[in-house]
């Protein structure tokens, strides 16, 4: 086969391909924020939207009312991540049913099958992919951080 004519069709195919994703831009970023979800506790923001995506900070039991992290049992600190999340959320636009992946940290695998018990109440139908590990230590001493990941 002529190479000229290999290196047209690769260009032809290619320089459609590179225009329609918009090769020469810079994605849009846009920081979310919520005052019913604690401030940042340093250089980073509650949530980032990039088009129809939000990336959610990960959230630790801090009560936004008091600035005080919840230091109860592993299900009411689940719970209130998920209420900061939920907030940070809704300053979004979005709702946990946009959530198409969290993850999951926990200071304490025994800890899985309450904690668990807690996630299953918020995400009822059509749950997110989710990946769980274990850590040493989490900020404020906290038992559990989820991050998550939104979509429009």
């Amino acid at each position: 086969m002529n190479t000229k004519h290999c290196l047209g069709i690769a260009f032809a195919v290619l320089l459609p391909f590179g225009a329609a994703q918009g090769a020469a831009s810079t994605p849009q970023k846009e920081v979310v924020a919520s005052k019913d979800a604690p401030a940042a506790v340093g250089p980073y923001s509650q949530a980032i939207r990039s088009g129809g995506m939000v990336f959610l900070a990960g959230q630790i039991p801090i009560d936004p009312k008091t600035g005080q992290a919840n230091t109860g049992t592993i299900e009411e600190q689940t719970a209130q991540v998920f209420e900061n999340l939920k907030a940070v959320l809704a300053a979004a636009g979005m709702t946990l049913d946009n959530v198409v992946s969290t993850t999951v940290y926990v200071k304490d695998l025994n800890d899985f099958a309450k904690l668990n018990a807690v996630y299953a109440t918020y995400f009822k139908d059509k749950p997110p992919a989710r990946a769980t590990v274990q850590v040493q230590r989490l900020p404020k001493d906290a038992a559990v951080e989820i991050s998550a990941i939104a979509v429009h």
